[in-house]
């Protein structure tokens, strides 16, 4: 009889202990963790000209970079507050599901893989790419169709290569692929001609070819082969944090939409517009339910600017790599990008 009642006083204890688990993970939100913190830990790329890279006294810049910046700045009113940590592409999801980074903005292409076979969440799209070719002048090619026989540069731990396979065998053509970890390897390689082609998503193409020795030797070809939805990702099982993340991004698209830029943000409080009211927080209280600040929008724009600011400034027409904005462009002026309202 004792036996029987430790054994059930055992059990009581397991099933005790088990029920309290999910209780203890609760509390320890993202958000939580972070302002705790009081830094917000990043992941960004190994060096991506326009994205993610950093100057020679560590000082880090770039698109992907700017959404680490405005999401401290919601939280902290700091874009400051951020660590940046460089991750390979093979090293990336991991490193986000283990804890090393709280967040991803890092040219991660939204797709089933990435996110459901990875137990991850995209929190929207940041950047609309696609993969394309970047090939000698010397060859005169003016499609992707006449590189039938081809050496291939690719970077491992991509889809890049699955999608050049795709598309030599859909149009009936041979390749050779030529596999690198890290982008100056590919480069090295490509010069040296040990491959006469690379393919990656075409902005980073774009950036790839200015770090070339005679960039005006070298052209990107007009096929695009894939679809490359960029943006920022999360783990899964903290929706607070996946909202927040989802928000600061649509935050910044609304900002565009609506005329608020960081030379304006100030004037835009005084604005009787119940769209604008709402986002510089005037009326209702929308940062509440982040588990933000009134105004932690105007504090996003003040620091980091709107979308097209942020765009146009590292990867579009004001920066080196000079990329048209063509479907990240707003849904107003003919592109795709568009954001759910604020409301």
């Amino acid at each position: 009889m004792r036996l029987f009642q430790k054994r059930v006083r055992a059990l009581l204890l397991v099933l005790t202990a088990s029920f309290c688990l999910p209780a203890v993970a609760a509390s320890a939100s993202t958000l939580d963790t972070v302002k705790q913190r009081g830094k917000l830990v990043c992941g960004v790329s190994t060096g991506i000209l326009g994205f993610s890279i950093s100057d020679d006294k560590g000082k880090w810049s770039g698109f992907d970079v700017d959404f680490c910046r405005a999401v401290a700045s919601a939280i902290f009113g700091d874009p400051e507050k951020v660590e940046y940590v460089p991750l390979a592409a093979d090293q990336r999801f991991d490193a986000l599901k283990s804890g090393k980074v709280d967040l991803l903005s890092r040219n991660s292409t939204w797709a089933f893989s990435n996110e459901v076979e990875q137990g991850l969440n995209f929190a929207g799209v940041t950047y609309y790419d696609g993969q394309g070719f970047l090939v000698p002048k010397s060859r005169k090619a003016t499609s992707g169709l006449e590189l039938d026989g081809s050496k291939v540069c690719v970077k491992t731990g991509t889809t890049t290569e699955a999608n050049v396979t795709d598309y030599f065998k859909q149009n009936h053509m041979k390749f050779e692929a030529v596999r690198f970890e890290q982008l100056p390897d590919i480069l090295k390689a490509y010069e040296a001609g040990d491959c006469n082609v690379i393919s990656s998503d075409v902005s980073q193409l774009h950036a790839n070819r200015l770090e070339l020795k005679k960039p005006n030797d070298h052209v990107i070809l007009a096929d695009v082969i894939s679809k490359e939805p960029l943006g920022p990702v999360v783990r899964q099982g903290d929706d607070q944090w996946l909202n927040l993340v989802k928000w600061v991004n649509f935050a910044m698209l609304n900002a565009e939409e609506l005329g608020i830029t960081k030379g304006n943000v100030e004037e835009a409080k005084k604005s009787q517009k119940p769209s604008v009211r709402r986002f510089v927080g005037s009326e209702g209280d929308i940062g509440k339910h982040l588990g933000l600040s009134p105004d932690w929008a105007v504090v996003i724009i003040k620091n980091v600017g709107n979308y097209g600011e942020s765009l146009e400034r590292n990867v579009g027409k004001k920066s080196k790599l000079n990329i048209a904005r063509g479907l990240n462009q707003l849904w107003t002026m003919g592109g795709i990008q568009y954001a759910p309202p604020l409301r």
